[in-house]
């Protein structure tokens, strides 16, 4: 590497991490601001708001990830334009590629960062982030709580009209067994409680029915102890589940989710996407930066942040509003969370093209 490369890339780098040691700061006063007044309200010691405000940084950061990296590299790449720094690079016979090579560097190392922090330190965050927010903060319920219906195996399926996951008790079970489409069992009791001791669950007011080609078998005893193959985390995974997973740990749980027949494939496959996809948008988002803030105009740098904040909200607005409509509906969740990085991918070779010139 030339010195211009290594010129180009500290500032690159230099520039992102400052911009990110900025707005944290910010996000986390904010958030401090809006949450103080629950924080007292329910007596949180203040270690659980230490570390809580620990993962909200991970978290902040990745959530934030492509406008800080949007407008670390315009405003840097804005300066050297207004200093006639560029126009002197590319006069010395340097082509407008090999300009960029730098930059694609520092996007190399950017994306493996991410990339990192999606399938590792992200999630440990994520949960941390999540679990404070729905004990301390949140009135919403964390994990589905009613008519909860479950495919445990190919042949059984379970439903319990309420469940507390606290108590790890639920209400009104129902387990029924088929074969060849055919109910050849069904199990119901009053209430059911999951025993941590030996993973075994009881079940209050146990009534069982096999059918039979002779007649039907029916057996009932006041309380019986079974072992299942489910837990209950199985039962009424968090809704946030998928976002403290690693890959590993997100693909099984997926396989296992689809076997159950769970109606959240969509927002699991959404998060397990994003995990490739925000590594590749660094790339996309270091091109559009410097085609836009490489030529110098006369609103100078102010003209070009305005054009940064805007695109870098724009690809925000599409990833978040394309990820809702996958979780949310039958749209594909593997087009879902590629159609910001298509788009912007065509909009960079279209401005690619223009700065070239």
């Amino acid at each position: 590497m030339k010195i211009i490369d290594w010129y180009i890339l500290k500032r690159y780098l230099a520039t992102f991490f400052v911009m990110l040691l900025m707005f944290i700061p910010i996000g986390i006063v904010i958030d401090v601001s809006e949450k103080v007044g629950r924080m007292l309200e329910n007596k949180v010691p203040f270690n659980k708001i230490a570390i809580y405000y620990a993962d909200f940084t991970v978290y902040f950061a990745n959530l934030l990830f492509p406008i800080f990296l949007f407008l670390s590299i315009i405003w840097f790449t804005s300066k050297l334009a207004n200093n006639t720094e560029i126009i002197a690079i590319l006069s010395s016979g340097i082509s407008f590629n090999r300009f960029l090579r730098p930059y694609i560097i520092g996007a190399s190392f950017i994306s493996v960062l991410a990339l990192l922090m999606g399938f590792f330190f992200l999630p440990r965050a994520s949960k941390g982030f999540n679990d404070f927010r729905y004990t301390y903060l949140s009135r919403k319920e964390a994990r589905q709580s009613t008519d909860v219906y479950k495919q445990i195996s190919d042949n059984e399926f379970i439903y319990v009209s309420s469940f507390n996951y606290e108590r790890k008790e639920g209400y009104n079970f129902n387990l029924e067994t088929f074969r060849d489409s055919k109910l050849v069992s069904k199990v119901t009791a009053t209430s059911i409680r999951f025993n941590d001791k030996d993973s075994t669950y009881t079940l209050s007011g146990y009534n069982s029915r096999t059918v039979g080609a002779m007649g039907d078998i029916l057996a009932s005893a006041p309380t019986k102890n079974f072992k299942f193959n489910f837990k209950p985390d199985d039962l009424t995974p968090a809704v946030y589940a998928a976002e403290t997973m690693t890959y590993g740990e997100l693909t099984d749980f997926i396989d296992r989710e689809r076997k159950r027949g769970s109606g959240n494939i969509n927002a699991y496959l959404v998060v397990l996407y994003k995990k490739f996809t925000i590594p590749v948008s660094a790339f996309i988002l270091t091109i559009i930066a410097v085609a836009v803030s490489s030529m110098k105009r006369r609103g100078g740098m102010g003209l070009n942040l305005a054009i940064g904040i805007c695109l870098a909200f724009t690809f925000v607005f599409f990833d978040k509003v394309f990820g809702t409509l996958a979780e949310k509906s039958t749209f594909s969740p593997l087009l879902a969370t590629w159609i910001p990085n298509i788009a912007f991918g065509i909009m960079a070779v279209v401005l690619l093209r223009n700065a070239r010139r």
